[in-house]
């Protein structure tokens, strides 16, 4: 049996998360009282130990008592201890874009009210959850993606992840709007020749052929390739021996848009050879 904790700060996305796993399969329960679980779980075992739910998805957010969040990493250990696979996705997004969203949705944060702004509710909530953020196995950062891109990633790296298949994301940024929150790695390819200075190439980006040809040429480019391949060979079978399900590489350049996007998309290209759930993701192409 497989048990994924859909928490993070409201807002996120987390509903969006939930529907995902719900539509491929999984039985999802939001707002569920976290000291109900082993009581679920109970509840999903026949008499002759066999489980007749194999995926669940539970919510888990501040609207649960407070004792009971304290509770829960607790509560997964003694889950863990019974047999039960278990991991916490914790979705989040920067206060700014969680301000933004609410005031274009004008939906009341579950926190408010006539004595607590959004602001304040939104900074009660981020004390709320930290005993679940200590322990979350995967932090996926929101704040630039479409709702397309939130269900894709939930998808691919979630709901169809089993035990010993690797889920791999390489992420182009660039430096100037900061560094993915949810990144494992980040690498930093600014030193690398810039197509943004040749002026035919501007309009472009990495995905593009003219860009890539030039990229190609580069001797440091082909080298910098080299050092971050064979790095991460080495690396991603001991993450994976050790039971970790996703990676992020975040590769980052000046303004994610030019050499960022090559790199990111000639790793992904490689990986995805050994690793089947390999995904490239630009973000200021979004």
């Amino acid at each position: 049996m497989r048990l994924v904790v859909v928490s993070g700060r409201s807002g996120s996305g987390k509903s969006t998360a939930l529907n995902v796993l719900e539509d491929v399969g999984f039985t999802c329960i939001d707002n569920l009282p976290a000291s109900l679980l082993p009581g679920l779980f109970q509840q999903a075992t026949d008499k002759q130990g066999h489980n007749w739910l194999e995926n669940i998805a539970v919510g888990i957010d501040a609207r649960n008592l407070t004792g009971d969040l304290n509770q829960l990493p607790k509560i997964l250990d003694e889950l863990k201890a019974t047999g039960i696979d278990y991991e916490v996705i914790f979705l989040d997004a920067r206060t700014s874009v969680l301000i933004q969203r609410f005031s274009e949705t004008r939906r009341k944060h579950p926190l408010s009210s006539d004595h607590i702004d959004l602001k304040e509710a939104i900074a009660l909530e981020t004390k709320l959850l930290e005993p679940i953020t200590s322990i979350a196995n995967r932090r996926i950062d929101t704040s630039n993606m479409t709702l397309h891109q939130l269900r894709d990633i939930i998808k691919k790296q979630i709901a169809h992840t089993s035990k010993g298949d690797m889920a791999i994301l390489f992420e182009s940024f660039a430096f100037k709007h900061g560094v993915p929150s949810d990144a494992d790695f980040v690498f930093d390819v600014r030193c690398l020749p810039n197509p943004y200075w040749k002026h035919a190439l501007r309009p472009f980006n990495g995905n593009d052929q003219p860009v890539i040809e030039f990229l190609e040429s580069q001797p440091e480019v082909a080298a910098m390739l080299a050092d971050i391949n064979g790095f991460m060979t080495r690396w991603i079978p001991s993450f994976r021996a050790n039971n970790r399900s996703y990676l992020t590489i975040a590769i980052g350049c000046t303004g994610g848009q030019h050499r960022s996007v090559y790199i990111s998309n000639t790793l992904s290209e490689y990986f995805v050879a050994q690793y089947p759930n390999t995904q490239v993701r630009h973000r200021e192409l979004t």
